[in-house]
């Protein structure tokens, strides 16, 4: 069986841009699995450091609307590491779920981490690369021309052990 997994679609990630073509495939992809009757788990970071643009128990910290409603289950995290501190792996199992598709924020953070985790627990990653998303860029690393999305994407697809692919891609292959 299948799984989304929707990482950190938090409020404070989409107050200064509004990341219309990641929302859109996650939007596309939660009707999907739903007609699939494949699950649909959503991320929520727990961020207590004072003025985080997620920071806790402020309106940024929550989910954007439509992935707290469309989600089966939300799951509040602490790490970048969906599994660390979790019953994620429990949940996946007792539903005997192995294959996950992973989209959301920050691609480089929770994106990437979860989907390396995931590999390393046994199961099937589809790594969603345009459905992912990051508020942070090339002066956030020092690193002119930096693509986070690109390189990333391509670390994980140049490993052979996560399938990256382009939403698109996704469709052709799944659908």
């Amino acid at each position: 069986m299948k799984a989304l997994l929707i990482l950190d679609m938090q409020k404070g990630f989409f107050n200064n841009k509004q990341f219309f073509e990641q929302q859109e495939i996650v939007k596309r992809m939660i009707a999907e699995f739903k007609n699939r009757g494949d699950k649909i788990i959503a991320f929520k970071h727990i961020d207590k450091i004072e003025g985080s643009i997620i920071e806790y128990g402020t309106d940024d910290s929550e989910l954007l609307d439509y992935i707290e409603v469309d989600s089966d289950i939300v799951i509040e995290k602490d790490s970048p590491i969906a599994f660390m501190n979790t019953n994620l792996d429990n949940l996946l199992k007792k539903n005997q779920i192995d294959h996950l598709f992973i989209v959301g924020f920050n691609t480089e953070y929770c994106c990437m981490f979860t989907s390396i985790a995931a590999r390393d627990r046994g199961y099937k990653v589809t790594f969603i690369e345009d459905g992912t998303g990051t508020v942070n860029d090339m002066e956030t690393y020092e690193m002119p021309n930096l693509d986070i999305q690109d390189f990333v994407g391509s670390v994980l697809n140049w490993s052979n052990i996560i399938e990256v692919l382009y939403y698109e891609e996704y469709v052709e292959k799944y659908e």
